[in-house]
């Protein structure tokens, strides 16, 4: 894998077990999908974990592909740019992590920067853009592009369906009122607290 020098070992082990759950059959779908959704401005990758990887290392097609899930001129990454430069590459994977999560995938199904910068784990960069299609396709505002088909209508898209939608609790301004004179408990308790024994300020103290 790119940017990564041989496991052995253990490590190498987990390594191989990792990769064994990226889904080939997974990646067609989601490249179909992506070249869909993000229309003629995305080339088509090479076929493969590698071929894919390398697709999506430097961020851009990710960034074009939440900007799309956005009405026009909405879209969450303002500036999308091709380079060869790790960091800038790294920080627009991290734009498109954070758009993700605004968009409504739960924090838990994303995967991290390294899972596909350094390609540890493109199994999980497959199932945060699986979530990510399922959720566009149950939304339905018009912006998912290409067959809703490809995408589950799972428990977990029904989840994060609920968790990109706002939900507000709304107090009375009595209700409010009566919180602020509630002493939280990690403020200790005045109860049974009195005066007996203290003496004015500034008078020595009596030792009988």
């Amino acid at each position: 894998m790119a940017n990564r020098g041989p496991s052995y070992g253990l490590s190498r082990e987990v390594q191989q077990k990792i990769d064994r759950q990226y889904d080939p059959e997974l990646e067609q779908v989601l490249v179909r999908w992506i070249l869909a959704q993000c229309g003629g401005d995305v080339a088509q990758p090479a076929p493969g974990r590698d071929g894919f990887q390398q697709w999506l290392k430097d961020g851009t097609v990710l960034c074009q592909l939440i900007n799309s899930l956005h009405p026009r001129g909405q879209g969450p990454v303002a500036k999308i740019q091709a380079s060869a430069m790790a960091f800038k590459q790294m920080e627009q994977i991290s734009q498109f992590l954070q758009a993700a999560e605004r968009y409504g995938i739960a924090a838990t199904d994303i995967f991290q920067t390294v899972d596909l910068w350094e390609g540890k784990n493109m199994a999980c960069v497959q199932r945060t853009l699986m979530n990510l299609g399922s959720l566009a396709v149950a939304k339905g505002d018009g912006l998912f592009v290409g067959d809703p088909n490809w995408f589950p209508k799972d428990a977990d898209t029904r989840r994060a369906r609920r968790k990109s939608q706002e939900n507000r609790r709304v107090f009375s301004e009595d209700k409010l009122k009566e919180g602020q004179s509630v002493i939280g408990l990690q403020m200790g308790t005045n109860r049974g607290a009195s005066q007996a024994g203290m003496t004015g300020y500034g008078m020595p103290r009596q030792i009988l």
